[in-house]
């Protein structure tokens, strides 16, 4: 099972180079943010016309988040409020479309796309650091329910300082900065694992070029788009990879596709085979 994430910065912007790398790299389930657009004007038919299932929660302009899918969804659940109900707290910040999951073959695909908190002295971070907050009371419920969980998109975050490509000079300020970082850790918990670090601990491997200062002529990215997985699922990854030749694409998304093929559902086999080869709390 090919499971992938895309912040394509304007899916209609960007819908043809979408359309071809569905055509080439057939995941199962691409997970889209900063659709920027409103549900009614959704390229719904296109999408479902390279064979995909579509849902989708955005608006006009900004953020969005969208998923498609080869398999039917179940269980769709739209927006902070859709797991975190009758909360007044998760009804305002969910005026951002930033979240959207189903479950899919028997996996709760939870698509985020976090605020980018603009400046640390911003009211936009601390927005980012209370939605944060929000995120993991939402994912508490999903993990009660002992659903098997890929959380994954753009979290404008990175985690390490091997995530940026200058960390003397980066680390600390937005994107990197230690709330930041202790916020999403704090969601992780000890119940999902960054899957692009299991087959790949070194630095110099970026999802996102900044449109300015020539950031994709010399390489200078960050690590912000992430896919992590439960223990279920971390143990039967096969391969996680970035796709950065899309970034060189005319008129290209800043960010590139991240994907984990998994072996899902597994045999009982592969199941003990797995439990052998990863040490889930060394991860």
């Amino acid at each position: 099972m090919l499971l992938a994430t895309w912040n394509v910065n304007s899916i209609r912007t960007r819908l043809n180079q979408i359309q071809d790398w569905l055509g080439v790299v057939k995941p199962d389930v691409l997970c889209l943010q900063e659709t920027k657009v409103n549900d009614p004007l959704f390229p719904k038919q296109e999408i479902e016309e390279t064979g995909y299932q579509v849902c989708f929660h955005g608006q006009k302009s900004y953020n969005g988040v969208a998923l498609l899918s080869i398999n039917q969804f179940e269980d769709i659940r739209i927006g902070l409020e859709g797991e975190l109900q009758d909360c007044d707290e998760a009804i305002q910040l969910g005026e951002q479309k930033r979240v959207i999951s189903a479950l899919i073959n028997g996996i709760r695909i939870v698509n985020v796309y976090v605020p980018n908190g603009s400046a640390l002295t911003s009211d936009k971070y601390s927005y980012k650091i209370q939605w944060l907050k929000s995120l993991r009371r939402y994912l508490q419920l999903i993990k009660a329910r002992e659903e098997p969980l890929c959380l994954l998109g753009d979290f404008n975050i990175a985690l390490e300082d091997r995530d940026i490509h200058n960390p003397s000079r980066l680390s600390g300020g937005i994107m990197a900065s230690d709330p930041e970082r202790k916020a999403l850790r704090e969601i992780l918990g000890e119940d999902l694992k960054d899957v692009f670090r299991l087959f790949e601990p070194d630095s110099n491997h970026w999802s996102w070029w900044d449109y300015r200062s020539g950031a994709w002529d010399r390489d200078s990215g960050w690590r912000i788009d992430h896919i992590y997985l439960s223990k279920e699922l971390i143990r039967l990854a096969k391969s996680c990879v970035i796709d950065k030749k899309t970034r060189g694409n005319v008129q290209p998304s800043d960010h590139a596709p991240v994907m984990v093929e998994i072996k899902w559902p597994p045999s009982e086999e592969e199941d003990e085979n797995n439990e052998d080869i990863f040490n889930f709390d060394e991860i």
